[in-house]
Parts: structure tokens; sequence; C-alpha cells
């Protein structure tokens, strides 16, 4: 890369935001490898490079010569699979995903093509408007729904498995593991554990099938390049499980910003596509309020998934909040 580029480092003064940047052979060889993919598209570096360190995620912002910057992303070994899956659903689903420039699935890495505006900034810059997040969960539920014969690929490229049937057992390891919960958390989340495991059976048999959950899919993380026109990415924390699980995080978003009169319709904007499943609207409601109850779990779990040079316990971990998601399933669902 070139020598007369600038550098900026963001560390957000996060005790957790030490990542193999840190290393000056790994960093090197980031570098190195996302020179040679930029030249093998008639592309070269210039200006500044403003890199973002996280415990989940080494990002780096490549300004070009005469073109929109690019994006170097690493993912920790936990969710190295992402850059795999974002090639694949630039395939299978080209009007949702970003068509990498490179990716080294061995390693996590991608370079990838600025995506536009993100869903974020149209949201501030325009009218208050409650219903700006209908369209997207329902081409969000499209997209689940039209991935579905897929889900053994999609698990092929390593997306971890948390499959409903399973959530009891994902639970169990998510509690035992973890070092940030007290006594009383503890006994709370044993005393859940045979409802939950009721939860998780009736959802599994709700007749909607297991699919790709995005499991936190908030404003920041789709792009909105053109009117009605969205994509999906970011998808580290994703898992194979029920779809219905991927509406906690954007609902709970919604609320934040319009409050909770506008859930029960973004939910059935989301569940709309799903009509087909063979369920009736109560049904698939019944179906909602179980899954964003249990959306939980695998909020918890991706919180497991940083980079080994972060501290392996503790606040100064993903423990806490992997905790502070565990005790979310003891309140009542959004809906």
């Amino acid at each position: 890369m070139g020598e007369d580029v600038r550098e900026t480092v963001d560390r957000r003064d996060d005790p957790r935001g030490v990542t193999p940047w840190d290393r000056a052979p790994w960093r090197a060889a980031a570098l190195a490898w996302a020179g040679s993919a930029l030249a093998a598209h008639g592309l070269r570096e210039t200006g500044e490079r403003r890199v973002r360190l996280r415990p989940w995620s080494v990002l780096a912002r490549i300004s070009v010569e005469d073109g929109a910057p690019v994006w170097f992303k690493a993912n920790p070994p936990a969710s190295a699979f992402e850059a795999g899956l974002t090639e694949a659903l630039s395939r299978w689903a080209p009007a949702h995903g970003l068509r990498p420039l490179a990716v080294d699935p061995a390693r996590g890495w991608s370079l990838l093509p600025d995506g536009g505006p993100l869903f974020r900034d149209v949201l501030d810059g325009g009218p208050a408007d409650p219903r700006a997040w209908e369209l997207p969960l329902a081409r969000y539920a499209e997209l689940q729904r039209d991935l579905t014969p897929r889900t053994a690929e999609i698990e092929a490229l390593g997306v971890p498995a948390a499959r409903t049937a399973g959530l009891p057992e994902v639970f169990d390891r998510l509690v035992a593991a973890n070092t940030a919960l007290d006594g009383d958390d503890r006994r709370a989340l044993r005393a859940l554990r045979p409802r939950l495991a009721d939860w998780c059976s009736e959802l599994a048999d709700a007749g909607v099938a297991d699919c790709l959950d995005h499991a936190d899919l908030h404003e920041g993380q789709l792009f909105a390049p053109a009117p009605d026109r969205f994509t999906f990415f970011d998808w580290g924390d994703a898992s194979v499980t029920h779809p219905f699980c991927g509406l906690l995080v954007p609902l709970r978003a919604a609320r934040a910003r319009y409050g909770p009169g506008v859930l029960p319709r973004l939910r059935d904007a989301y569940l709309e596509p799903w009509g087909g499943a063979g369920a009736d609207a109560a049904g698939l409601r019944r179906a909602a309020s179980l899954a964003l109850r249990l959306g939980a779990i695998g909020r918890a779990g991706s919180w497991a998934r940083l980079f080994p040079e972060a501290p392996a316990a503790g606040a100064g971990s993903g423990a806490a909040d992997s905790a502070r998601w565990l005790r979310e399933l003891l309140n009542e669902p959004l809906l």
C-alpha cells in the first residue's frame, strides 16, 4: 500500500480494543493483501486510511484514486465465516448483498466496495416516519425465505448452527461459560430453563424452517443506496436458527426511535412474506412473540466471537454483554 497514505486509528477508548492490527507482521500481511486486491481491480490507495479497531472486527476505510472508498474488514476466527458468506450472498441474492472485490475466507478477510448511504443516515436526514422500517423488514424476510433452500450450504460456510430445537442446549452452554452472571442471575435462569425449552419446542413446530438470521440488523447494518432498495451487510453475528429471531434487534431500534406503538405494524410487515408458510396470521404472530424472546440467545452467543487478543474474562470481555442478553430472557418480549 502507498507510503504517502496518512493513517488514523480509532480505538474508541475501548479496553477490549486489542486486535491483531497491533501486531506488525499481521498488519503488513493484511495491507499487502488489500493492496494486491486493489491492484487486481486497477485501483491504488491514496489519501487517508481510517482504521477502526474493535474487539469484534478490524475495519479500514481505504481511499482510492478517482473513485469511492473501499473497505477492508478482518473478522475474528469465530466469525471468519463472514467473508465467505458475504461472497455467497452476493451471488445468491445480488439485489440485497455487496459483491466483494476480494475475500480470503480462511483468514476472515474481505475487501468491499462502498455501499452508499446507511439506512441510519437516511432516517436521520429525513422527516420522522414511523413506517420507515416496514419495507426493509419485508425485504429482509423475503431474503431469508428465498435463502431457506440453501441452509445446508450456509452452514457449510461455517455459519454457526443454533437450530430452534437445540436452543436450550445453546442456552445451557452460554450460561455455564459466562463469568459475569452472579448467583441470583444463575438461579433465575435455571428456573426459567423448563419454560424456555417449551418455547423452543413450540417455535420449532410453528411451520417455518430454520434459516439464516443476521442477528444484529440495526440501522447501521444496511445500506439504502436507492429508494426502496436495501443492501444487508455485516454478517459476523449471523447464525442458522429460527428466522423470526432476526426481528429482535430492528424492533428494538424502531422502538428507540419511534416508540412502542410502531411495533405491531412493523412485525406484520415482516411476517407478510411468510404468509405462505402454512401458518395463519395468529400463528405467525405467536411464533414472532416467541422468537422475539429467544432471539436474545443469539445475541448472547455473538459476544463470544471476539479476537483472541481481547481479555478472556470479566467486564473487559464480551461476558458482561452476553450476560446482559441472557438476563433479557427473563423479561417479557417486545410483543
